[in-house]
């Protein structure tokens, strides 16, 4: 079993605002992208020309939401690894695959050391690793470790291929570790949540609820005044030819 670290004081992770996600999918198509050419074994893909089936390591997720006031809404739900800080799918990994980083938090696999026996995606709350079936290890969220620190890249690309291809800016990268940190005082003005707190995973990955929608007053007649009669009684010609006609 492999243990967790004591305490990370760098946090890094991910801050998904679910007000500004339009569930357009880029950031799958992106991940899938990154992590299917460069860190570790390809994302497989079987019969992608068919039933479409293969691994992913970020899903987005959309439901149809009613609120208390108001009218329902479609909220779109990006999910991926959270990166735990107390990480059950590390502390159950029997070859000590699964492991937890002291520098930075973030949970990664050891793909020499994976013999894929599912425990860690049981052990997992949140359903956000998966088994490769081509290469027979367990794939999740990796930050894009071998991004977010290549110096090879422009500072402006060291984050991970998610956050830089929304289209929305729904997505946001930072250290959730350090209260002054962008993402931590974002997490902070608008109420970030955890995922199903109730598990006690203290995941590192916060999510921005949706704001509240404008409501109209349901007493008022927003169609009335276009749907009035511009003239009680015609007149001119047309007025001429409807006295015409109602004497026949």
């Amino acid at each position: 079993m492999t243990a967790l670290p004591e305490t990370t004081q760098t946090k890094l992770g991910l801050v998904i605002d679910l007000d500004t996600c339009v569930g357009c999918h880029a950031c799958v198509v992106s991940c899938k992208g990154w992590n299917t050419e460069n860190y570790g074994a390809p994302l497989s893909d079987m019969d992608p020309y068919g039933q479409a089936e293969g691994t992913f390591l970020n899903r987005v997720h959309s439901y149809e939401v009613v609120p208390d006031l108001g009218t329902a809404q479609t909220v779109h739900f990006p999910k991926s690894c959270l990166h735990c800080e107390d990480a059950p799918c590390v502390t159950v990994c029997p070859t000590g695959a699964s492991y937890k980083r002291t520098e930075d938090g973030i949970v990664l696999v050891n793909e020499d050391a994976c013999m894929g026996c599912g425990l860690c995606a049981w052990a997992c709350p949140y359903g956000a690793r998966e088994l490769d079936q081509a290469a027979g290890v367990m794939k999740k969220c990796t930050l894009c470790v071998d991004r977010i620190y290549n110096e090879n890249l422009p500072e402006e690309d060291r984050e991970p291929a998610c956050v830089r291809t929304c289209p929305a800016g729904a997505r946001h990268f930072g250290d959730l570790g350090d209260p002054d940190s962008d993402v931590s005082q974002l997490v902070a003005e608008r109420g970030g949540i955890d995922l199903m707190p109730e598990q006690d995973t203290k995941p590192t990955n916060k999510y921005l609820p949706p704001r509240p929608k404008d409501t109209l007053d349901t007493d008022i007649d927003v169609l009335g005044p276009l749907l009035a009669p511009v003239a009680e009684q015609p007149k001119g010609f047309l007025g001429w030819l409807d006295r015409a006609l109602e004497k026949l």
